[in-house]
């Protein structure tokens, strides 16, 4: 369906801002389909991109810094994020030994299991958003979005 028929627009739009409305309402789209999926957990998408930061880690602890900057969305309260998931008994939360003024954060095996039950539910979600397109056109998909992004 067209953007101008989802918002029900009568005026035309010149296609920079049509660009700019199929990009937010296609966001918002997979958000709240995506939310939906992590909505039996009690997690937020944020919350659950940290963990998948923290799974990436092997095991090796992360600092407040180094998540905030694999953030998705960069303007994330990391910390607000963190104390969060401590309270769902899903990381760990350490003072480092070297340097006092640094906080490593850590997954626990119940974040671990709950990604692993996540994993399918979040690739199948990923996939139907896909499944109209063949590869080629998921691969120009990727490239315009990525030239288009950086400006």
């Amino acid at each position: 369906m067209k953007i101008e028929d989802i918002l029900k627009s009568t005026v035309p739009m010149d296609n920079s801002k049509k660009i700019i409305l199929n990009v937010l309402y296609t966001q918002n789209v997979v958000a709240e389909n995506f939310n939906e999926i992590l909505k039996p957990y009690d997690i937020s998408g944020e919350q659950y991109n940290v963990l998948r930061i923290l799974r990436g880690q092997k095991g090796n602890p992360a600092n407040m810094c180094m998540i905030q900057e694999r953030m998705l969305a960069k303007t994330s309260n990391t910390t607000r994020l963190v104390d969060k998931l401590l309270l769902k008994e899903l990381v760990t939360r350490k003072v480092c030994p070297e340097n006092r003024r640094k906080i490593e954060v850590l997954i626990t095996q119940k974040g671990l299991d709950v990604l692993k039950e996540l994993d399918p539910k979040v690739t199948q979600h990923e996939e139907s958003f896909s499944k109209n397109l063949n590869a080629e056109e998921i691969n120009l998909l990727n490239q315009l979005l990525e030239k288009y992004r950086n400006q």
